[in-house]
């Protein structure tokens, strides 16, 4: 085909898994949801340089630049989404399933097409309600590179395809398939049940991402206990030093620290550099002795925040 253009990128595909059942019971309330999980998507898909492609009905497509970008971001948006969901009951709750994969599409205009595409579908179809799986081309890409384990699902047979593509579920939380995997057809690897990315891959398995609000929160009422407690003790024994403003600061900056960590509502290079900021103009202010020093730090880390906003875009 004369003047048709192609490119390698990595295509996220989403759906809602019972999306039926679910405008059955409350049509007005499933699609004000459905627009809300879908901002929330949007919003962590461009965080990770992603960009929407496309929606309709229940599903979402989106193509990213980074491979390993497209599975942090479908992370994200599952750990979100389910603690989101944790406030609903169980038969209101809206689970998406999402399929990656990596291929060479067909580009017209904003859209894309192709075999790339369909394999991604297929995945998503093929997902548990609150799962992600990945083609074989995305694990090659990934496996060493983000802190989770994988399963693998064998073959997965794609219409007007001849070939089967091995498929991988990513282990995140509660949504994930811990089913022990076949033999890799790919002729000579070994399929591992579990790729194990280091102490923070464990970590990940073993403690539900959707538990990590509710600690994080705990952790920063413990924050702000010690520090209420230190200001008393340096107030009862008061000597003109004011001395537990620097462990209050302390604390401050780290459970922030903690906090930006954890999250996924903002870009976390963003939110480490805006409390760093902070942190420095609070050193500035405790050893004040009449220069506002501190200015010249803030101007470079606005300055670093700037540059990285815009290489990113």
């Amino acid at each position: 085909m004369r003047g048709t253009q192609r490119k390698l990128t990595t295509i996220f595909c989403a759906d809602v898994q019972d999306y039926t059942r679910l405008m059955g019971v409350d049509e007005e309330g499933t699609l004000a949801m459905l627009k809300h999980y879908r901002d929330a998507m949007s919003r962590l898909i461009e965080a990770h340089g992603g960009r929407v492609i496309n929606t309709w009905g229940d599903g979402v497509i989106a193509e990213f630049p980074s491979v390993v970008e497209c599975v942090r971001a479908a992370m994200d948006v599952q750990n979100e989404l389910a603690g989101q969901n944790a406030t609903r009951p169980l038969d209101g709750r809206m689970l998406f399933r999402i399929g990656i994969n990596l291929g060479d599409v067909i580009v017209d205009g904003d859209d894309i097409y192709g075999d790339g595409v369909n394999i991604a579908a297929r995945l998503q179809a093929s997902a548990t309600a609150g799962g992600i799986v990945i083609s074989n081309t995305v694990y090659d890409q990934v496996r060493n590179k983000v802190a989770v384990g994988f399963d693998f699902l064998g073959p997965l047979t794609i219409k007007n395809m001849a070939d089967a593509v091995p498929s991988y579920a990513v282990r995140i939380g509660e949504g994930t398939t811990q089913a022990s995997p076949p033999a890799d057809p790919r002729p000579g690897i070994k399929a591992k049940p579990d790729v194990d990315a280091g102490p923070q891959a464990k970590a990940s398995s073993a403690l539900p991402l959707q538990a990590w609000p509710a600690i994080i929160r705990s952790m920063f009422w413990l924050a702000a206990l010690a520090a209420g407690v230190l200001v008393a003790i340096n107030v009862l024994s008061w000597d003109g030093d004011f001395w537990s403003g620097w462990a209050v600061l302390g604390l401050a900056v780290l459970s922030a620290l903690i906090w930006a960590a954890i999250q996924s509502r903002y870009d976390r290079l963003l939110a480490v550099l805006g409390i760093l900021g902070l942190g420095i103009a609070g050193i500035n202010v405790l050893t004040w002795h009449g220069t506002f020093w501190s200015a010249w730090s803030l101007l470079g880390i606005g300055i670093v925040a700037g540059l990285y906003k815009i290489f990113r875009r």
